[in-house]
């Protein structure tokens, strides 16, 4: 029921839902937090995506630095007591619970320091910050202002409430932390017949990201969270537009305590995994996304201007404009880059009904289908190896691909293990070409057992992992300072028989013969996200999500009360600091 790490190594839990983490929060945790203002100045919860951002800014500091954090859902039933599951809890959380939830979500910065070898957060730091469901926020790039984003609340169309559904995400090297809003359908509800009505141009983009429910027989599946009932504006019937202000990678200057988060629209909305950067002095800056759904794409942004090395002010603004590409991958290894532009020989007014060229950003997957983007089993975390250049997707996996659906870059039907794909962009090991638009691919391996019976269910390695080194659906991605590709997984409990959590792996990709290393367990119910080194690589910062949730489980029997195991203590998501015992790089 609890973590377990590799021998010679130490996990400690360094934050936890509901901490304190600015002035005002109502005494100790408890069993939870109070009301909405409460929540807003403790911990988020559904810890995600960690980067640690060293102090003073430019420095390779290791001890001391900004730890920012993704929280990218509340799961109500987990949370309060007397709901059974989710769809109690949907029906049943009253207002002041639904509130809490709102500030539950989204993003912290949190300075933190190590002192003897154990880390430990800043108590109230003019760093710390959270970033909510309720945070005002700038909309930026070449949807600010447009008509479909305005609404009520807002008729200019470029201040938004709030950042959600906060998944993996990125760092920029002027200094920022870009966080990705991917799961948004589950904040909106309404009828999307209603649209037809109200705001038909909205329907067909609603439906194609899972917003809102089709009227029909039988009852409609509520989202996961019932803001509806608290505040119109996720309701589409009420405001359909507002669905149109979330799906974007968001900028957080974590230095400045009185910045203001930007949405920058010209990376696209869809459902945002991550953002891995690329950043040459001269060059455009490059940046990797994955649209994080079954038979979804893989992204690549170029920036307009270019990136300027040591000088953060010119490079701030470096996400305003540029050009979206979608991938293609070709069966004889090959791919390109196709531009999502408005006036292609298939993106014509005439068959996507836009206005205008913008629109491209507001449903590019729309325009990704048309261009011929290769449907991937979904793309989620991306990263680029810092020694050789070659990126790394990780692929979890799509258990409704049909055997006459699989190709080479997809090629398990029903796939329930996943896969890393790995893209190599034309030129020299280290300076490899990211701006051109054609590149090579490969499978460095497929996750599985490699012992199983059926070759569709067996696992293929570049070495020959033991019992415990084989793992499924690859979710989140990092490289440490000695170049090892570090994976975390999300799904493996539902695969293996036995006691097998999910947990963070490690592999050598210049090794032809590497096999993945088992180090990290999580605690039952939870997965392994956001793995982070410092740039020592001594320390390794890693979120546990929802721990103790599993189908039957809820606030009063979870499957584990991890960390705390107290009584009537909820489970808690946490992050962790993991560090050798002798004070070495973490893995050897």
């Amino acid at each position: 029921a609890t973590h377990h790490v590799a021998p010679d190594h130490r996990a400690e839990v360094l934050l936890r839902w509901g901490d304190a983490i600015l002035p005002g929060a109502k005494g100790p945790f408890g069993s939870g937090p109070r009301d909405g203002a409460d929540q807003a100045r403790r911990f988020g919860t559904s810890c995600d995506f960690v980067a640690f951002m060293p102090l003073p800014l430019g420095s390779a500091a290791s001890d001391h630095g900004l730890l920012c954090v993704n929280h990218e859902f509340a799961s109500g039933h987990m949370m309060f007591p007397n709901y059974a599951d989710r769809a109690a809890a949907w029906s049943g959380l009253t207002e002041a619970q639904a509130r809490i939830e709102m500030e539950a979500v989204g993003h912290s910065v949190v300075e933190i320091r190590r002192d003897e070898g154990r880390w430990a957060p800043v108590a109230d730091s003019r760093f710390n910050r959270r970033f909510t469901a309720t945070t005002p926020m700038a909309i930026t790039g070449p949807l600010a202002g447009h008509e479909r984003l305005c609404t009520a609340a807002d008729p200019t169309g470029r201040a938004v409430l709030g950042t959600f559904a906060n998944c993996a995400g990125g760092v920029t090297p002027w200094g920022t932390v870009l966080t990705a809003e991917e799961n948004i359908q589950g904040q909106f509800w309404g009828d999307q017949a209603r649209l037809a009505e109200l705001s038909p141009g909205e329907l067909r983009n609603h439906a194609s990201l899972g917003i809102g429910f089709s009227s029909g027989p039988g009852k409609p599946v509520p989202p996961r969270h019932p803001w509806a009932r608290v505040d119109e504006r996720f309701d589409i019937t009420r405001e359909p537009r507002e669905p149109n202000r979330f799906g974007y990678i968001v900028e957080i200057d974590p230095y400045d305590p009185e910045s203001r988060p930007k949405k920058r629209t010209a990376l696209g909305r869809f459902k945002h995994e991550g953002a891995c950067v690329h950043a040459v002095d001269g060059r455009p800056v490059v940046v990797y996304m994955g649209d994080d759904e079954r038979f979804q794409c893989i992204y690549r942004f170029v920036s307009k201007g270019v990136y300027r090395a040591g000088d953060r002010a010119a490079n701030m603004d470096l996400l305003e404009t540029g050009d979206l590409f979608v991938a293609r991958f070709e069966p004889d290894g090959t791919g390109r880059w196709l531009k999502l532009a408005f006036d292609g020989e298939w993106v014509t007014p005439d068959v996507t009904g836009f206005a205008d060229e913008t629109e491209v950003l507001i449903e590019p997957r729309f325009v990704a289908g048309l261009l011929g983007g290769t449907p991937m089993d979904r793309p989620e975390d991306i990263e680029i190896d810092p020694f050789t250049g070659r990126v790394y997707v990780a692929l979890t996996g799509n258990d409704r691909r049909a055997a006459t659906e699989a190709d080479p870059a997809n090629p398990r039907a029903a796939n329930l293990w996943g896969h890393i794909l790995e893209i190599v962009p034309p030129g020299e090991a280290g300076a490899l070409d990211h701006w051109a638009d054609l590149f090579l691919w490969e499978l460095p391996l497929l996750a599985g057992d490699p012992a199983a019976a059926s070759p569709m269910e067996r696992g293929r390695y570049r070495g020959t992992p033991t019992p415990s080194g084989w793992f499924a659906n690859p979710d989140n991605l990092a490289f440490d300072p000695a170049g090892r590709l570090w994976i975390g997984t999300d799904g493996m409990p539902d695969l293996a028989t036995g006691p097998v959590h999910d947990g963070l792996w490690a592999l050598d990709p210049s090794d032809p013969a590497g096999a993945p290393r088992h180090f990290f367990g999580c605690p039952r119910g939870a997965e392994c996200t956001g793995p982070a080194f410092t740039p020592d690589g001594t320390t390794l910062f890693v979120s546990i999500q929802h721990p103790g949730e599993e189908d039957g489980t809820s606030h009063g029997a979870p499957s584990t009360r991890w960390p705390d195991f107290e009584p009537f203590v909820p489970p808690r998501a946490s992050v962790m600091a993991i560090t050798r015992k002798d004070g070495g790089p973490v893995g050897g």
